[in-house]
């Protein structure tokens, strides 16, 4: 049985890469290591993040993992996200605008002096990065309020994660979930208690109905998607073997 793993990159970097190949003069070369097919998901990778701003301060909407992170830091502080923060919060709005600024300057400035290091740094085994990584994570931990359960509760926490990583559990959503749910239910409950508990409250007005559809056919989509993947993984699977049979000399039928 061939293993394979999925990853999710974003979707910025699928487009750039298709793009990338379909104008690109010689697109049978990509997948080979052309530096074309790097450098364009890497730059629409980096420039997206930006772009996961505008939901995330406009709507209150995180557009991936980290602004959900962003998002519950910001609501922590008693700031919440959505069309007034420009009015009500400006100097938290332009001061991020600044940072993106001076943060891009400043990336510029420090990495390409030390490409080389960085290149030396991913010849590091995990078995040592990992363990050093936790280590950080709970000096820093501790280094806030003095407190070794506070420690307990973050290696817990982290045994959670793993075995959440293990059971092919993805944390953006977990994230979305945690910053976006009390929001939900105390929404959900004030359109419960002005429709004085009618659920058809959701489909009788366009725009509730419209966005409702569009959530049943996106989770009807991920379910058709789940089940055509088994049966297009057998079908990689018998066309790489019968392509490995093919190309292996010792499987040919000796010649009369």
């Amino acid at each position: 049985m061939r293993a394979y793993s999925w990853h999710r990159p974003t979707i910025a970097s699928f487009i750039a890469y298709a793009t990338e190949k379909k104008i690109s003069k010689t697109p049978e070369l990509f997948g080979t290591g052309m530096i074309e097919g790097v450098a364009s998901p890497e730059a629409s990778t980096h420039s997206s993040v930006q772009g996961d701003f505008i939901p995330t301060m406009s709507l209150g909407i995180p557009g991936d993992a980290v602004m959900a992170l962003i998002l519950g830091a910001l609501m922590i502080q008693g700031i919440v996200p959505g069309p007034q923060l420009i009015s009500e919060h400006p100097d938290i709005f332009w001061g991020l605008v600044a940072s993106f600024w001076i943060g891009n300057i400043m990336l510029v400035v420090l990495n390409v002096p030390m490409i080389g290091l960085w290149v030396k740094l991913l010849t590091i085994p995990y078995r040592y990065l990992y363990p050093s990584a936790l280590f950080f994570v709970c000096i820093g931990v501790y280094s806030t309020n003095n407190d070794m359960f506070q420690v307990g509760e973050t290696v817990l926490i982290g045994l959670v994660g793993y075995l959440l990583l293990l059971l092919d559990f993805h944390p953006a959503p977990v994230l979305l979930g945690f910053v976006l749910g009390p929001r939900f239910e105390e929404n959900f409950r004030r359109a419960m208690l002005i429709s004085r508990g009618d659920i058809l409250v959701f489909v009788k007005h366009p725009i509730s109905a419209f966005f409702v559809s569009l959530c049943v056919i996106l989770i009807l989509a991920q379910i058709y998607v789940r089940l055509r993947k088994p049966k297009a993984l057998a079908s990689l699977d018998l066309k790489l073997a019968t392509d490995a049979h093919a190309h292996d000399p010792t499987s040919r039928a000796p010649a009369e």
